[in-house]
């Protein structure tokens, strides 16, 4: 009984030196979600690691289709042992009603994940990456401007062909974010020579980083694996991290877990719809409502589809029948519900896109302009549903989202500017800075368009 005492107390001096999570430069992917500086936390209830508490466990799902069971059978980094890891694996116990929490909301996309990692032969951990990154919340924002379920930043987006303007923003698409994702960490891998361990914690700490502490430690004659390098914190943390996860998924009896259920079958399909559709028009035809819709289309912005594209939806299994079947009939006028303005004199396209919600570029493509020049008499056509779907996902398209940036050694407005997708002068006009120039620590207010 003593033993078990001491042991637990050793535990909880462990747990207590938390590490806290710096601030990222602009190479690097991932980011903690603002809404949380670890794990999405719903509950401080005490748990104790040697009196687990009994749980009313849901149905056992039959091992050959219990998606939980066929991840596990992908592991490749299994045998990799760490102090580290077992740390990180008893500060997820001990907010395990969080934990729980996190790997529900992966139900809808874990599937997919799942199988695009075993199509590249990675190992089955990878699919777990995102609920370290956004606890599997497609819509979750970092402080640093990352976004999507990868936390991707908006440069790094770009660089992997994520699409990301005023209609939509393909680092929340979970199709198209997971693509990318997964080809940037098989670059990563290959970089480093087959070491997963350094993949992972370049995709955390950008793959510059991780080669220059592998410099360093060589030029001192010392090992350069993981463990051996002095990476920034949050990384440290970050591998390690992935790891306990993926060992409590595989022996959640062993940690009094019961793993929420999820069924080896797709969650969602892709289906086309050749062109521009609006969001509402879409959720009707499939039966679903407006919200249910954008949960898993996250990537729009706005009410309607991309004018340009992407040109499909994501919709749930049993329902892309019936829906390709609805559209196919939808007469072609009725795919945008529209109403007609007539153009006064005095108008300009600016003042008309202000009163119905929307930007001058996307009234222009809209009426198939190409020029801001208009004539009264006129008449314009004007997107009905303007502003009515993204704000029940608590993510209008109109709503402006406030970030704090530490300003780093090298920094310039430029790069900042950039970082965030933002226009130099508005940085300027937000911080009233009287300059260009900077100085390390410096605190920046950075005004963010969903």
């Amino acid at each position: 009984m003593l033993f078990r005492i001491l042991s637990f107390v050793f535990v909880l001096l462990l747990l207590g030196g938390c590490v806290s999570n710096p601030s990222k430069d602009e190479s690097h992917l991932a980011s903690t979600p603002e809404q949380d500086d670890s794990l999405p936390r719903l509950s401080e209830d005490y748990f104790d690691p040697f009196g687990l508490p009994e749980r009313e466990s849901p149905p056992p799902i039959p091992e050959e289709t219990n998606l939980w069971k066929l991840l596990t059978r992908d592991y490749q980094l299994r045998d990799i042992q760490h102090p580290a890891i077992d740390r990180e694996i008893q500060n997820f116990l001990a907010r395990d009603d969080s934990l729980l929490r996190q790997l529900r909301m992966g139900e809808p996309y874990l599937y997919y994940i799942l199988q695009e990692v075993k199509r590249r032969n990675m190992p089955g951990e990878i699919a777990l990456l995102p609920g370290v990154e956004s606890g599997f919340r497609p819509l979750a924002y970092s402080r640093h401007g990352a976004a999507g379920l990868w936390q991707f930043m908006p440069a790094t987006g770009r660089y992997f062909g994520l699409k990301q303007d005023w209609w939509y923003d393909a680092r929340r698409d979970p199709v198209a974010s997971t693509d990318a994702a997964l080809g940037y960490l098989q670059q990563l891998h290959q970089r480093f020579d087959g070491d997963w361990l350094l993949a992972i914690a370049a995709y955390n700490a950008g793959g510059g980083t991780v080669a220059r502490a592998m410099r360093k430690n060589l030029e001192n004659n010392k090992a350069v694996d993981f463990w051996s390098l002095d990476l920034p914190a949050e990384t440290r943390q970050y591998v390690p991290r992935l790891l306990a996860l993926a060992r409590i998924i595989e022996q959640p009896q062993r940690y009094g877990l019961a793993l929420p259920p999820i069924d080896n079958d797709p969650r969602f399909v892709k289906v086309e719809i050749g062109e521009q559709i609006d969001l509402k028009v879409a959720a009707r035809l499939a039966g679903m409502t407006p919200e249910e819709l954008l949960q898993l289309n996250a990537g729009f912005n706005r009410w309607a589809t991309h004018p340009e594209g992407p040109h499909y939806l994501l919709l749930p299994a049993d329902k892309a029948g019936v829906f390709s079947e609805k559209l196919a009939a939808l007469p072609e006028d009725q795919r945008m519900r529209w109403t007609r303005y007539r153009i006064r004199p005095g108008d300009n396209l600016g003042r008309i896109a202000r009163k119905y919600g929307i930007n001058v570029k996307a009234l222009m493509q809209a009426n198939h302009l190409k020029s801001t020049r208009i004539r009264a008499g006129s008449h314009l056509l004007i997107p009905l549903s303007t502003g009515a779907t993204l704000t029940a996902l608590n993510a209008s398209p109109n709503a402006k989202r406030k970030l704090r940036y530490r300003v780093r050694k090298g920094d310039s407005l430029y790069a900042i500017a950039r970082q965030f997708g933002v226009k130099i002068a508005d940085l300027k006009k937000w911080n009233r800075l009287a300059s260009d120039r900077l100085h390390p620590g410096q605190k920046l207010t950075v005004v963010r368009t969903m």
